[in-house]
């Protein structure tokens, strides 16, 4: 991740390794609740070829006045442990909340997460609920769901290839122009909003050494599930949020989800002119976006 002014970079070990975390260090004031008295609302990224905390960054400096704000890099993205070896759902099912403990070990968190990443957070919530206050999902989807098997498309069958993959990634995914080519086709729905620092977030990720490896998994499919099958035992109180024109998992898909647990899932709202990461394309929207679930979520 970039440098982001005021924000100090930490660490924690996990049993699949050092996990770095970013912590906004905005003065202390007269009249404000020391940080340790604070509610803890915690950023965590997607995942994509360079995926990490910097995801986050332009949104979560903006909750430090109110909250203990805490954004990882998950494992085997940004600086955190990179594995040499292939990922599985179980390991990301088992090491977020294994983090969440370690440094949120008194009171629950209200989560706020992207994509993928928000998907497993449903899962683990259904097996933690004690671990959460609440969950803002920003279009969480396994990219299996309600049936659509991700891993028989044509690009997950290509990866799927030894030596072949690694070459894909070195050569085509982990490359400035890879990188520019899955933001502006996959992640934001106005490429005329993808800055310089972006790409170069995404591209510091997307060449630390063994970076490959999640990467590689996510896009062979092996992380993938549908999460038509678990959302509606969710009892955390849950808002959606989503990217109008989000690719491959767009807002019908977000409401068929909704609409498997209404109790649950306090709001659905789709944010415009947006697609996978409105945190990213308009994070002043996205900012305000939050701040309406966390008073919906009150």
């Amino acid at each position: 991740m970039l440098k982001i002014p005021f924000v100090d970079q930490k660490s924690v070990e996990t049993q699949l390794g050092k996990i770095i975390y970013y912590v906004p260090t905005l003065p202390q004031y007269p009249g404000q609740r020391p940080i340790d008295e604070r509610e803890t609302l915690m950023f965590l990224h997607g995942f994509g070829g360079g995926s990490s905390a910097y995801e986050w960054s332009k949104v979560f400096p903006a909750f430090a006045s109110d909250y203990r704000v805490i954004a990882p890099d998950l494992i085997g993205w940004g600086r955190s442990a990179h594995l040499e070896r292939d990922y599985t759902i179980s390991d990301y099912l088992s090491n977020i909340p294994e983090f969440i403990q370690a440094v949120c070990p008194e009171k629950p968190v209200t989560v706020v997460a992207s994509a993928l990443t928000a998907a497993f957070m449903v899962r683990i919530a259904i097996a933690q609920p004690n671990l959460f206050k609440s969950l803002i999902l920003m279009t969480p989807a396994g990219l299996s769901d309600f049936g659509n098997d991700y891993t028989r498309s044509p690009f997950a069958q290509i990866v799927s290839t030894p030596v072949l993959d690694k070459l894909l990634y070195s050569g085509a995914i982990a490359t400035r122009f890879g990188i520019e080519n899955f933001l502006k086709n996959r992640q934001f729905a106005d490429p005329s909003r993808i800055s310089d620092d972006i790409v170069q977030a995404y591209l510091q990720s997307a060449q630390q050494p063994n970076a490959e490896y999640t990467a590689l998994s996510f896009v062979r499919g092996d992380l993938c599930f549908d999460l038509a099958d678990y959302i509606g035992q969710l009892a955390v109180p849950t808002t959606l949020l989503w990217g109008e024109k989000a690719s491959f998992t767009g807002p019908d898909l977000g409401r068929k989800l909704a609409q498997r647990n209404p109790t649950a899932i306090k709001l659905f709202e789709v944010i415009r002119s947006t697609g996978l990461t409105p945190q990213l394309e308009l994070p002043a929207v996205t900012i305000g976006m939050i701040r309406i679930c966390l008073e919906v979520l009150a």
